[in-house]
């Protein structure tokens, strides 16, 4: 268990004792139902072969996915919100000093049981998403409804998930579509997957590769990989 020195919030390694997770209440049980029984598996309207999140059983497996819960629902202030980040991102950091190996696929979880205010989630997700990506990582904003278009197909929505939550990762290489909108995102990018290119390069293309105005948010189009191509 990891706790944040901002909000006490605890974070459990979810699937090394799902038993105890689940007596977090019902939303933990959510959480784990949606993984087992949605991410983990195939979907007609994905757009292509396999499971929604291919490389989340490779999380499971090496139990790697951290999980805590934040009571409260809509009357958690924003500056809460905030600190809860940032005692995600820092539980994140020690989770990674302790275990390197564990880069690929360590993602650790903050559900907001309760909360039916998605502006709160999708605020300090806009208002973190720069810090985050700085790092080399993306924080993922899931709530029911949430209308993010899938890689796949633009009316596939992979990030609608029956409980609100925050989601730290490791960036991965099929993100490039979510960060086209910001030179220095696009720059944090190829600085993780193209590092051994010069600084100024690095940041001559992305600023030649950004994407201007609502064409940004046409992530589907975006979409450079192929379905035999894995994301790293």
């Amino acid at each position: 268990m990891i706790t944040g020195a901002r909000t006490g919030v605890r974070w459990w390694s979810v699937y090394e004792d799902p038993e105890r997770w689940n007596r977090e209440g019902p939303e933990a049980r959510a959480l784990l139902r949606w993984v087992d029984e949605h991410v983990l598996k195939p979907h007609p309207e994905l757009g292509r072969p396999g499971p929604v999140c291919p490389f989340m059983r490779h999380s499971v497996t090496r139990q790697l996915i951290w999980a805590g819960s934040v009571a409260g629902g809509d009357a958690v202030p924003g500056e809460r919100l905030h600190a809860i980040v940032d005692d995600a991102f820092e539980a994140y950091r020690g989770l990674l000093r302790e275990n390197p190996a564990d880069a690929r696929g360590l993602a650790l979880i903050t559900l907001f049981p309760g909360m039916t205010r998605y502006d709160l989630i999708e605020d300090v997700h806009g208002a973190r998403k720069t810090q985050v990506v700085g790092e080399g990582l993306m924080l993922g904003q899931f709530y029911p409804g949430c209308p993010v278009p899938g890689l796949w197909n633009s009316a596939f929505h992979p990030l609608d998930a029956p409980v609100p939550m925050l989601v730290l990762r490791p960036m991965m290489s099929t993100d490039f579509p979510f960060l086209v909108a910001r030179t220095d995102w696009l720059y944090a990018y190829f600085t993780r997957f193209a590092p051994e290119l010069p600084r100024r390069l690095r940041w001559a293309i992305s600023e030649r590769m950004r994407v201007m105005g609502p064409a940004a948010a046409e992530i589907t189009a975006l979409r450079v990989h192929s379905a035999d191509e894995h994301a790293r």
